[in-house]
């Protein structure tokens, strides 16, 4: 009876006492084995190993992948600071020519100014015209009188000219300092971005060496395996499809001719790809120039309501809970776009709506 109890037969056990002994012994000797075996095939499932490691590498597989996300968008973050550091390092370099040009101006104009006052204290300046006035040769005090006033004259236009270029120096130099300001600014976010970026990839890779060597394994195969089948089946569903002409159509096709390639921070082809490198590259073989950087990129072409998108359009993500762009990808319909997604993968075809992993759709551009 204590087996069946065990099992929560007490209406079996019931039934076993209003039958006959022999029926009974029978009865319960069946039980008994029956019961012996499921109690035994249960505890064999509880210590499977399989099922207690499966979550723990799950879990680690899925903190992996978000941590290499949030790599991405730390490094889509860092293009974003590069491009901005390049476009101020190129009109630092021009207010900085500006500048040069106006101090050798004003050096043009001392120069003159210093020879107008070496001659003036080589004729005695006003203590001549005052000779001149008691002179008793008048056609001679004219013709000094008036080479006197053309030089006053020429004098005044140079210190006027001279004022001029000296206020345009000192207001480009400001500027020269403001920009270098703003410089200095950009390398140093561009710098923390990158170091955010690879602080994320060396907390995923220190996550991976706390397993053993047979775990890590195991989730190198796995993600091989899934990266595999995903290019699978992004070929086959690039097979096919009437792409059309246009600068989105040309951008798509040579997107497309990508898939497989890995991601690489920074990287824009032709073996290696971020996300805005490849739309960068992608938009370029259709003659229009993207600067690298998918939150720059979203300031070209109009804006498209999601309802809208048609093939071509470059399709933008922010990352959760801020709202700096961190992804862009190429729409090829359906709900789905061609992109370079994050360390560890490749460049594929992936579906999305309102959401893309940890991302929020943000916008569509067509250019």
């Amino acid at each position: 009876m204590f087996w069946l109890e065990l099992a929560g037969g007490r209406k079996l056990a019931s039934l076993l006492m209003a039958t006959s002994p022999s029926t009974r012994s029978r009865r319960s000797r069946a039980f008994r084995l029956t019961l012996v075996v499921s109690i035994t095939t249960a505890l064999l499932a509880g210590l499977a190993l399989p099922a207690s490691a499966d979550p723990s590498i799950s879990d680690v597989r899925n903190r992996v992948k978000a941590l290499q996300e949030d790599a991405a968008a730390a490094g889509e973050s860092a293009q974003q600071a590069q491009v901005q550091l390049n476009t101020l390092t190129k009109t630092l370099a021009s207010v900085q020519q500006a500048a040069a040009s106006d101090a050798a101006v004003v050096g043009t104009f001392q120069k003159s100014l210093g020879l107008i006052a070496r001659e003036e204290y080589k004729t005695g300046g006003l203590s001549q015209s005052l000779e001149l006035l008691f002179s008793s040769n008048p056609t001679l005090y004219l013709s000094a009188a008036g080479s006197l006033e053309a030089v006053t004259r020429k004098k005044a236009l140079e210190i006027r000219n001279y004022s001029v270029a000296k206020q345009r120096l000192t207001a480009t130099s400001l500027t020269v300092n403001d920009k270098l300001a703003l410089v200095k600014a950009a390398a140093a976010k561009y710098k923390a971005q990158q170091a955010a970026a690879n602080a994320k990839l060396a907390e995923a890779q220190k996550l991976l060496a706390s397993l053993s060597k047979a775990e890590q394994a195991r989730i190198a195969a796995l993600n091989d395996a899934q990266e595999n089948a995903d290019q699978a089946a992004s070929l086959a569903a690039a097979k096919g499809l009437n792409l059309g002409s246009g600068r989105g159509a040309k951008a798509l096709r040579f997107a497309l001719n990508q898939i497989g390639d890995r991601y690489v921070f920074g990287a824009a082809g032709m073996v290696y790809w971020d996300c805005s490198g490849l739309t960068m590259r992608a938009f370029q073989t259709a003659g229009v120039s993207l600067p690298h950087s998918a939150a720059a990129q979203t300031s070209f072409g109009r804006n498209v309501p999601f309802s809208k998108l048609q093939p071509g359009d470059l399709v933008f993500f922010v990352h959760s809970g801020s709202h700096y762009v961190s992804h862009v990808g190429i729409y090829l319909g359906g709900g789905r776009m061609v992109n370079a997604p994050r360390p560890g993968s490749r460049v594929k075809i992936e579906s999305f709506g309102s959401s893309f992993g940890s991302l929020r759709f943000y916008s569509a551009r067509r250019i």
